[in-house]
Order: structure tokens, then C-alpha cells, then sequence
């Protein structure tokens, strides 16, 4: 395996997801638990979310936020680092000082992530700020919407899936 997908997949499996400050057991209950002045910019968020992203997805709390995931009925081998688990795609979350999209197909996939930067920079006034997966949004009436509408339509569960086994199999 070549040094960036081994980076890949060490990101992958230790991605820290254990600062959540919501506990729910369901996306329903995690969704009512988001305080009030973060409260319609992440409905908003899920809502685009869930509209744009590609048939196959499945929402579910992943790693105690809410996730989209390749279920197992489509990717029966599930995550490597817990095949027990769905493969996760994209999740969002309520952090402490923002509001988190934690998006791999943008860490895995060079031309998408190039895509997001430049269209993020020619978009939005605000500066990105952005680690490996994680877009983070310190002003949840900050967040841009369509952009993010239109980033959740550019990876099919096939091409992630593709992706990832290209990332996680030695050739």
C-alpha cells in the first residue's frame, strides 16, 4: 500500500469521535438534543444533507454523531476497523465551538477535495476552516448550504466503496 493510502486509513481508524457533547441513541433523539441557538442551522444542514446525498446512504448515529453510512445489505464486508459496523461516510455533529462535517469521500479523493476548496474559496466570504475530514463552522449561519447540498451529491455509495477498497487493499 502506497504511504498516502496508508494515511488514509490510519485517519480512518483513528479519527478521534469519542468529544461528542450529545448522547443519543438515535438520529431523532440527537437532532432534538441540539441547543436551541445551533438549532435550526443543524436541521437545516441534515435536511440538505439528507436530500442531496445519493440513494444507498443510510442515516444512523455513527461514532455517537449522525452518520451516513454504506449499510451492510450493500457492503457486507463493513468497516476494517470493526467490520461488525456499517462502512461510515459523512456524519455531522454538534461540537463545542462548532458545528462538524466530517466528510472521508473529501479526504480520500484528491479531485473532490480540489473541487470543495475552490468552490468553497470563489462561494463563501468566510475563510475555510478545515482539517482532513472535518469542515468545521463556527457560525452556524455561516454554514453554505448549497455548496453543501452539492457536495453531498458527488460520491455514490459505489464510488466510495471504490475508493476505500483502493485505500485499504494492498496492490
Amino acid at each position: 500500500m502506497d504511504g498516502k493510502n496508508t494515511n488514509i486509513i490510519r485517519h480512518i481508524c483513528h479519527t478521534n469521535y469519542s468529544h461528542m457533547k450529545i448522547a443519543a441513541n438515535s438520529v431523532q433523539e440527537y437532532l432534538e438534543n441540539i441547543p436551541d441557538d445551533r438549532k435550526e442551522s443543524f436541521l437545516k444542514l441534515f435536511e440538505t444533507i439528507q436530500k442531496n446525498i445519493p440513494e444507498g446512504f443510510e442515516p444512523e448515529m455513527s461514532y455517537g454523531m449522525i452518520g451516513w453510512v454504506v449499510p451492510h445489505r450493500l457492503y457486507p464486508a463493513g468497516y476494517h476497523c470493526k467490520p461488525e459496523l456499517p462502512l461510515p461516510f459523512l456524519s455531522i455533529a454538534n461540537q463545542k465551538n462548532f458545528i462538524a462535517i466530517y466528510h472521508m469521500g473529501i479526504y480520500a479523493n484528491k479531485e473532490l477535495y480540489d473541487w470543495f476548496t475552490e468552490s468553497y474559496a470563489s462561494q463563501v466570504k468566510t475563510k475555510l476552516d478545515m482539517g482532513k475530514s472535518c469542515i468545521r463552522f463556527k457560525k452556524p449561519d455561516q454554514i453554505p448550504f448549497e455548496l453543501i447540498g452539492e457536495l453531498a451529491t458527488k460520491m455514490t455509495p459505489e464510488n466510495w466503496i471504490d475508493v476505500y477498497e483502493k485505500a485499504f487493499r494492498s496492490k
